[in-house]
């Protein structure tokens, strides 16, 4: 495989990123460091954050330790789901990790879920806790964006643009290059590269802007829950138009539609109606 990746209309050359490194006879590789990176601080933020509202900020760490797991389990099902086609033939590759194949929205869907039911043993309102916690999921997001970066996915289709960014042919799958990823190919020191958006970029951008969103207005919502809502448009509303520029997007069964696509309008339709409703709900009282 060869290491180079290149943003040529910023200058930019970086010519051996690794995807491990190696300690001994253990290889670790970038993409879990991130994920293990983002999670940490993702932690760190929501106990600051339930220490800052009054709350016992040991319930949270038990609760997102124990999230954080049903996090990694549900985003790995949901996306073993969505591309059976290739996992019912590799049905060992299902637990295999270090190659990436993590969706967001699986483990957003599971966390909910395990959040819910976390917060009726330790007794703190759902709401509550969905608030306290969403403070630390674009923090992991955008680290775990990063993890994407490393292993050569989350790119987007081909473009010449200012953050266009090569990778070569030899260090992405093959599945994941269009035709028009080949026809516009790039050779460079007799290695051959594809030049796309790095869409791993533009969303971990995306999500800076849904972090200082929740930071500016995390004492300022109407109703517990909110903030959580507020995450909801954020985030769905910057990754439905970043998923159309995606190559590696996960479809539902039997069509070209966008599993994320779907979700994300679903998700950002339904907490503005929440909010709108709730809202008109809180000025009646």
């Amino acid at each position: 495989m060869d290491y180079e990746i290149n943003f040529p209309h910023l200058g930019i050359y970086l010519s051996h990123v690794g995807k491990s490194i190696q300690i001994g006879p253990v290889s670790i590789a970038y993409y879990g460091i991130m994920i293990a990176l983002g999670m940490t601080l993702g932690i760190f933020a929501l106990m600051q954050r339930a220490r800052e509202t009054g709350q016992n900020s040991d319930d949270y760490l038990e609760i997102s330790i124990l999230t954080m797991a049903a996090a990694i389990i549900g985003a790995r099902i949901y996306y073993v789901i969505f591309s059976w086609d290739y996992y019912r033939e590799n049905i060992l590759a299902i637990f295999n990790l270090r190659e990436g194949g993590l969706a967001i929205y699986g483990g957003l869907i599971a966390g909910v879920l395990a959040i819910f039911l976390l917060s009726k043993w330790k007794k703190i309102p759902f709401s509550r806790v969905l608030d306290t916690c969403v403070i630390g999921v674009p923090i992991g997001q955008i680290l775990g964006r990063w993890g994407n970066f490393f292993n050569r996915e989350a790119f987007g289709k081909y473009t010449d643009n200012l953050f266009a960014m090569q990778l070569p042919v030899s260090a992405v799958r093959q599945n994941e290059i269009t035709r028009e990823m080949w026809d516009n190919t790039v050779i460079q020191n007799g290695i051959q590269f594809i030049q796309v958006h790095p869409t791993f970029l533009y969303e971990g951008l995306w999500n800076c802007g849904v972090l200082l969103i929740l930071f500016l207005l995390r004492n300022k919502t109407k109703f517990e829950g909110e903030l959580f809502l507020i995450y909801l448009i954020g985030y769905g509303a910057g990754r439905f138009f970043i998923e159309t520029l995606r190559t590696d997007q996960l479809l539902l069964p039997g069509t070209a539609i966008p599993v994320s696509m779907i979700v994300s309008a679903v998700a950002v339709i339904a907490s503005v109606v929440i909010i709108i409703k709730k809202r008109q709900c809180e000025r009646t009282l």
